[in-house]
């Protein structure tokens, strides 16, 4: 999808205010071409070149559903007034009617009159409860949803797939005929509640000399209809636009049911294909080919504009808060500026070329925009647009000026976009080059918490790099004695992207949204998460419901090993105050299915062992022999004593801590075991995933990570300095001064055994307590709740399974899955000692979020989730 830049100069002739190109939203993937839109208060519909109809949210942009439709491309969607009826047309001779809520397949209707080919358009009128579709053998035809004389069994011989086919069905010599193209995907084709027969006399023939392109129902559009009469407009091949009178009775001399009248003709026949149709009022605006706009005045019959718009054929026109919105198959898309006159003069063309301008055109496509849409979701206005390039892209529309009463609730608004700027901010605290950033990026962090009503201080850091960001927001309650209080702990950090430099589908420091999922780095790891946390303590403040204070400590070196963190927090502790709870969000689901709670992290200790010769770098050939200790041979020695057969370790004690796997825990590994096990496609045995679960979350281990030596590191040296990085992963129960200790002593045994003149030292890089929290307390209790009442409709989504019983009457909502992490976070275990709280760990995103890896992501749903979640439980706690 190319970036959005204006190119389209608005007319001189008057001065018109600048007007902003819309901002992409987000990005829609699809694997074949988009050509039908039409969307609802809560839902995107797209329908496909392979016959799909595939639903999005407008809330998540999640996927919500994917049909097969029709055996050939869908062409057409329209939505009834109320929402409860949604028609597809297609390159087939079927229209289908569905439920927008669960596309289930209410009626299917064909026509028994030779309308193979396209079915162009589709149009539904709620006032007669007929649906009217346009067909490439240049016929409208129509059928009422409700008329009992139309209905006919699913079986019937005259049913397109049942009759013969003048081609495929045809006989050849010998007598055979040619076989029908069939196709797996047919099958998919969801059993329609009711199958619906057009009558023969509901046909009108040659209703344009040329395909039926598009069609639309409006009401009281024009001065020959009565104001509350809907009416059909249509758009020919010929180029000629057509308003049809409704709901006549009886037939005529002709045969044809009355039930269709024309009283309008517009334009030609010039045979520049009307493709699409929009109406404001009694103004009719035409896309046709070659990049033309024409607007006419039903009143009148006049066109009052010619506009050449684009370079491509206009293929979809939308209306929307006074302008309109034009698509070209050369992939560009236009806003312009509309006039409406009270007091029409026939002589006004003057007037109106003045009047009528081009604001912003844009390229939204790398090819043909087939389709477009407006919709106004959550206070923001959105433009849509599908192409062939496979992608539905959203775009954010300025907002036009509104009173107070009309504003939106500015969080509702405001969430994403601080994300997306929070995002932008290269807050890696592992590179020195990028400290300005680190302190940008905690700048704007103090600026947004101050901005919603957070008391904000910097907590300098003793190395003096990467401040500690610390909001406070106070609740209600009185006296204030009574509050509780809350500690949220987050980071601002992020990780390199650049290790993966080409790997990266979008720029990672670029907030990109795509198929319901938010793309850049840091905004699983742990940027969503913060922003999410604060949008849920402003959502209970503008509602005042914060009776608690809740505390944010934003640290800018946890994956840097947190350096600093813990002085920084014991020096301000008293500014800081009491706390209650601790909570943060750090971490991910098991899947991508089940939402989960942590409650056990392993610690981490890193440490550089090191041998320093007395001598300088040595030659092997002219100083090497059995006199010289190589510093390199005893570290490699040294080192081998640490592990043993299988990878046990060798440190005196070490297991000793290892807490015993407790009932409680097994069962929770048996719920764990059977949600895997359903997932399970490589066929894994039950006790390898148990023991491979069991090995990361509640084993300890040790890792090499690599050696260093002083000198060349090829050639024929005996190196005077040789070290190794070592780290260990702690589980609860271990503490780890005593791994310390014991680390040091055994190593200096060992050394000692070398009988070696070299020196040994062992450094202590950085370390971390392992975390198990108490899972019976009150704030695992309280997010375990908040879990089932965010998620419980949508848990175990596609798989039918969103209770533990499946049925009966004791089915209840699923609980979370309560899991344990192999990584650390070195703060948990400090926060809790030091505040004498206990501590509760939600992780927001899914197992595939690629924290710390090329294209890291969070769901929006899982991001709206977790703020619902946080809500919950500080307003709760």
């Amino acid at each position: 999808m190319p970036s959005a830049t204006d190119h389209c100069t608005p007319s001189a002739i008057i001065e018109v205010p600048p007007h902003t190109t819309p901002e992409l939203n987000h990005v829609l993937k699809h694997d074949s071409s988009i050509l039908a839109l039409i969307v609802s208060k809560d839902s995107i519909y797209a329908g496909t070149q392979d016959g799909e109809i595939v639903v999005w949210s407008l809330d998540t942009f999640q996927q919500t559903n994917r049909i097969q439709a029709h055996k050939r491309s869908v062409m057409c969607l329209f939505l009834s007034e109320d929402a409860s009826l949604l028609f597809s047309s297609a390159s087939d001779p079927i229209v289908n009617v569905w439920c927008p809520r669960t596309m289930s397949r209410l009626c299917e209707i064909y026509s028994t009159q030779d309308s193979f080919g396209d079915i162009f358009s589709v149009a539904y009128s709620a006032q007669h409860d007929t649906v009217y579709y346009g067909a490439q053998n240049t016929s409208i035809q129509w059928v009422g949803l409700r008329d009992p004389a139309r209905r006919v069994q699913h079986d019937c011989p005259d049913h397109p797939d049942r009759r013969n086919h003048r081609f495929f069905d045809s006989r050849a010599a010998g007598g055979t005929s040619t076989p029908r193209p069939t196709d797996e995907r047919y099958d998919r084709i969801p059993q329609s509640h009711m199958v619906l027969e057009t009558d023969r006399r509901a046909y009108k023939l040659f209703a344009h000399f040329g395909y039926v392109y598009c069609m639309l129902m409006t009401k009281g559009a024009t001065a020959f209809a009565d104001s509350e009469e809907d009416v059909l407009i249509s758009g020919g091949g010929e180029g000629a636009i057509k308003v049809w009178k409704l709901g006549g009775q009886g037939v005529g001399p002709d045969g044809i049911d009355k039930g269709l009248e024309q009283i309008m003709k517009l334009g030609e026949d010039d045979l520049e294909s009307v493709m699409s149709l929009a109406i404001d009022g009694s103004f009719l605006y035409s896309g046709k080919l070659r990049g033309v706009v024409e607007l006419w005045d039903l009143d009148t019959k006049q066109r009052l504009r010619v506009i050449k718009d684009h370079k491509g054929d206009i293929m979809s026109l939308s209306m929307g808060w006074g302008y309109l919105w034009s698509t070209g198959s050369n992939g560009t898309s236009s806003k312009h500026s509309t006039v409406h006159y009270e007091n029409y003069q026939p002589n006004s063309y003057q007037n109106v070329s003045q009047k009528y301008q081009c604001l912003t055109q844009w390229r939204a496509h790398d090819g043909k925009i087939l389709a477009s849409a407006v919709a106004e979701h959550q206070g923001n206005l959105l433009y849509i647009t599908g192409a062939n390039d496979n992608n539905l892209a959203v775009w954010v529309v300025e907002n036009p000026p509104q009173t107070e009463q009309e504003k939106p609730e500015e969080n509702e608004d405001m969430m994403i976009s601080s994300l997306r700027e929070f995002v932008s901010y290269k807050t890696i605290s592992s590179k020195p080059e990028f400290a300005e950033d680190c302190r940008r990026g905690a700048t704007f962090l103090r600026t947004l918490f101050r901005k919603l009503g957070g008391d904000v201080e910097m907590l300098s850091t003793d190395n003096n790099r990467h401040p500690v960001v610390f909001a406070k927001f106070n609740g209600k309650l009185e006296p204030k004695e009574n509050r509780k209080r809350i500690l949220f702990y987050g980071h601002y950090d992020v990780v390199p992207a650049g290790a993966t430099e080409g790997k990266w589908n979008t720029d990672p420091f670029q907030l990109k949204g795509t198929n319901g999922y938010l793309y850049g780095r840091g905004v699983s790891d742990n940027k969503g998460p913060v922003v999410a946390a604060l949008y849920a303590v402003t959502d209970l403040m503008q509602a005042k419901s914060l009776d608690s204070d809740i505390i944010f400590l934003i640290e800018g070196e946890e994956e840097s090993g947190s350096r600093g963190f813990q002085e920084t927090i014991r020096r301000n502790k008293e500014r800081i105050g009491h706390i209650d709870y601790i909570l943060l969000a750090n971490s991910y689901w098991l899947n991508d299915e089940i939402p989960c709670l942590t409650y056990g992290l392993r610690g981490v200790l890193h440490a550089t062992v090191c041998v320093q010769s007395k001598s300088p770098d040595l030659h092997s050939g002219v100083d090497g022999s059995c006199m010289v200790n190589e510093p390199v041979t005893d570290l490699t020695m040294l080192i081998s004593k640490l592990k043993g057969p299988r990878n046990r370790i060798l440190l005196p004690g070490f297991y000793d801590g290892v807490l015993p796997l407790t009932p409680e825990e097994d069962s929770r590994y048996n719920d764990i075991i059977a949600v895997l096990m359903a997932q399970n496609s490589q066929g894994i045995p039950t006790s390898s995933l148990r023991g491979s679960l069991m090995a990361r979350w509640r084993e300890p281990n040790l890792t090499i990570h690599g050696f260093k030596t002083s000198g060349a590191e090829e050639g024929s040296l005996v190196s005077s300095h040789a070290s190794a990085h070592i780290s260990f992963r702690l589980v609860p129960g271990q503490e780890v001064g005593d791994v310390i200790n014991s680390l040091t002593t055994y190593l200096d045994e060992k050394f000692a055994e070398l009988e070696s003149d070299n020196t040994l030292t062992v450094k202590i890089n950085n370390q971390a307590e392992p975390w198990l929290g108490d899972t019976d307390n009150h704030v695992f209790r309280t997010l375990e709740e908040a879990i089932i009442k965010a998620w419980a409709p949508l848990f175990d989504v596609g798989t039918g399974r969103d209770t533990e019983t499946a049925n009966g009457n004791d089915a209840k909502p699923r609980k979370p899955l309560y899991i344990r992490e192999g990584g650390s976070i070195p703060a948990i275990r400090f926060l809790e000692k030091e505040f004498d709280a206990p501590a509760a760990h939600l992780p927001c995103g899914q197992a595939s979020d690629s924290a710390h890896l090329d294209n890291e992501r969070l769901r929006v749903i899982n991001l709206l989730k977790s703020r619902e979640i946080f809500g919950f439980v500080f307003g709760k706690l």
